[in-house]
Formats: structure tokens, C-alpha cells, sequence
């Protein structure tokens, strides 16, 4: 039966929910912008509880300032009391785990991806991880392109500009961004290669297809900051043939959690 508690962060006190089960292989969800540890369109709650009913034992919490949980807000970058604090939780909760699996949406993903090692997990599944600083209210450069290349080649996007479907200010506002230079020394990507190059944790990626931050983070994962990791074993990828950020279209938890399932078994079989 799902539990709900509490523990301390630097003073502060957070909020989280567990799901037990009886595995020694546990997760934890962490949680990316504002997000509670429900999840948009309650996905993280769904997901605990099949992963839970899998056999994994599921940990959610609300970082500072967020939601049920006491405190101000620090932001992703600087959330690694609350992960090491969640941790630290669990693992008091259910004394006979192995091992920890973090899972992360966005800059949850990304929160993984820095601070794992020094927070104790053992290995990371991350979902459209947020590796790209775009500007206010802007896509990033690689989602832009993707955007500009599926107009230029789809029979309905020539009739589209041939019609003045197109409003050409944008499409020239586009085009100057996809200019823009790759990231540079000290960027998030550059940070999360560092951190991720540091490290031998063994971490899956799952990417929507079509979600403009997992089209950034292909793009500095196949020729950008982290192209230099492509070829570790310890990386797997999987892609989902969707647009929705959370994986919220009809079909998308199911092709999400059956990904997730391998990848425990995977980590298990290896451990």
C-alpha cells in the first residue's frame, strides 16, 4: 500500500511517497522544473505504482520549495541535498536494497546525470534529459532545425509556403538560431559530459521523438558536447515515436514503463 513521508533536507523538511514492493533493486523518481512528485498527468504516481507491482520498490519526493515540501526552491543545479537527502531516505525506508536506480524527466534527468555519483545511485534512466540552455520561451537550435527540415521535405509543407501558409519572419528568426554556435566550454552539456565522463554508471536513455528538448539532446549526443560517450557500452537508448514531453499521448506509458522494465532487468542481470 502506497505510504506517504517525510524526511530532512538541510533543515528543511521534504515531502515523498513510496510504493513498496519486495525487490532489492529500487527507484527513485526525480522530479525536473516545478514538477511534483505526482507528475504531469499524474505519470510518476502511474508509474511508481506499475513499477511497484513489477517488483520495485519506488521512491518519489518534492525537492525544496516545491509542492508539500518546506523551503525555497534552489533549481535543478543545485538540488543535490535533496537527491542525496532522498537517498539517504530510501535507503533507511528499505534497508535490504542492493541498488538504486534514479529515474528523471528533463532537468530531472539532468539532476541525475550531475550528481548521481556523490548521491549514491547506482544506475539511471533518463527521460528526455535537459541538456541545452535555450532562451527564454525558445526551442532550442536542433529542435528549430528539425522543425525547418520537416517543413522543407513534407509535399504539405511546400504547399504551405506556396499558399503563404509560412509566416516567413519566423521562418527567417529560425534559421539565424540554427546559426547560433554549439554550445561552449562551461554549458550544461559541457557540465553533464564532465560529470557523466567522471563516472562508470550505466544509464539508459529514453527520448520522445518528436519532443523539441530530446531533439536537442540527440543532437549534443550524436555531434555535440556528449558525442565523446556515444560509444560506451553503458549507454543504451531507446526512442518513443511521440511529441509529448511527458509521455502522455494514447500508447506512450505503455512503450515507457516497458522500457523502463527491461532496463531493470538489464541493470539486475549485470549487478
Amino acid at each position: 500500500m502506497r505510504a506517504q513521508l517525510t524526511f530532512d533536507c538541510d533543515g528543511e523538511i521534504l515531502a515523498a511517497s513510496f510504493d513498496p514492493a519486495n525487490g532489492r533493486t529500487g527507484v527513485i523518481i526525480v522530479t525536473g522544473g516545478g514538477q511534483t512528485r505526482f507528475g504531469a498527468h499524474r505519470g510518476f504516481a502511474q508509474l511508481a505504482a506499475a513499477l511497484a507491482e513489477a517488483g520495485y520498490p519506488v521512491m518519489r519526493y518534492d525537492r525544496r520549495g516545491v509542492s508539500d515540501s518546506s523551503g525555497d526552491d534552489p533549481g535543478f543545479e543545485a538540488s543535490a541535498p535533496d537527491l542525496a537527502a532522498a537517498v539517504a531516505a530510501f535507503r533507511e525506508k528499505v534497508p535490504a536494497l542492493d541498488h538504486i536506480v534514479g529515474f528523471g524527466l528533463c532537468d530531472g534527468a539532468t539532476t541525475l546525470c550531475l550528481y548521481h555519483r556523490q548521491c549514491g545511485v547506482d544506475a539511471m534512466i533518463l527521460a528526455n534529459p535537459w541538456v541545452v540552455e535555450a532562451g527564454a520561451n525558445e526551442p532550442p537550435p536542433a529542435a528549430i532545425k528539425s522543425h525547418y527540415r520537416d517543413q522543407l521535405l513534407s509535399l504539405s509543407g511546400w504547399k504551405r509556403a506556396l499558399t503563404g501558409g509560412i509566416d516567413y519572419r519566423k521562418a527567417v528568426s529560425g534559421v539565424l538560431k540554427i546559426a547560433k554556435p554549439r554550445q561552449t566550454a562551461g554549458s550544461l552539456g559541457e557540465r553533464v559530459a564532465k560529470a557523466l565522463s567522471e563516472s562508470s554508471t550505466p544509464a539508459h536513455i529514453v527520448l520522445a521523438k518528436d519532443d523539441a528538448t530530446a531533439i536537442a539532446f540527440d543532437d549534443e549526443w550524436r555531434k555535440g558536447a556528449l558525442a565523446g560517450l556515444t560509444g560506451e557500452s553503458r549507454f543504451t537508448t531507446d526512442t518513443i515515436d511521440t511529441d509529448a514531453h511527458s509521455f502522455a499521448r494514447d500508447g506512450d506509458f505503455e512503450q515507457l514503463l516497458e522500457s523502463c522494465l527491461a532496463t531493470l532487468r538489464r541493470f539486475e542481470t549485470a549487478n
